[in-house]
């Protein structure tokens, strides 16, 4: 009987995930980053350089795109903060974020999903970027989703309203599909 006991609590256990929240969150050390996808927490490794420049020189090209052609959508390269479905249980640090409605930007960052989203890829978040990130991007309203992956130097572009999804190489010219006529060069971005 007390062999049985054991067995049932230890199942009841298994079965009780802890479920973390934006409280979690705000509660972390100084300098520990982490987000949370419905309820689970994924602590976030600190970026490398080559990840780094290609990151800036990215938001910088699009900053420069909105900029030019009198745009009102807003870049924000991370850490900055996304409470993906506008909850407690959901909450990511894109790489890139660029946000279109200015109605879901508070002084603590974006209230529901960005237009366009940009990651990428290291070692450390690849899963994550292919699986996870993806579907909860997908289902949050995200329009665009870019994933860099240096080290396989591709980048794949999904257009949810679309459908659709698209390969490039580092040496390719990828058209943004939130903006017409806007082209990123992809073999100068990333090499300084």
């Amino acid at each position: 009987m007390e062999t049985a006991r054991k067995g049932e609590l230890f199942a009841m256990l298994r079965t009780e995930e802890r479920k973390y929240t934006i409280a979690d969150i705000e509660a972390l050390p100084e300098g520990k980053r982490a987000e949370l996808i419905d309820g689970a927490l994924y602590m976030m490794a600190s970026p490398g350089r080559k990840h780094q420049d290609i990151v800036m020189d990215l938001a910088y090209l699009i900053k420069d795109h909105i900029v030019q052609g009198n745009g009102s959508c807003k870049v924000y390269p991370a850490p900055f903060a996304v409470f993906l479905n506008a909850d407690d249980r959901n909450y990511v640090e894109p790489d890139i974020s660029v946000i279109c409605d200015k109605s879901k930007l508070t002084d603590k960052g974006c209230s529901g999903a960005p237009d366009w989203i940009i990651e990428v890829v290291s070692d450390a978040s690849r899963s994550m970027d292919y699986g996870r990130k993806l579907f909860k991007y997908r289902t949050a309203g995200v329009r665009e989703y870019w994933i860099v992956d240096p080290d396989k130097e591709r980048v794949t572009i999904y257009h949810f309203e679309q459908d659709t999804m698209e390969e490039y190489g580092f040496s390719d010219k990828v058209n943004v599909g939130m903006y017409e006529g806007f082209i990123i060069d992809f073999s100068g971005v990333g090499l300084q």
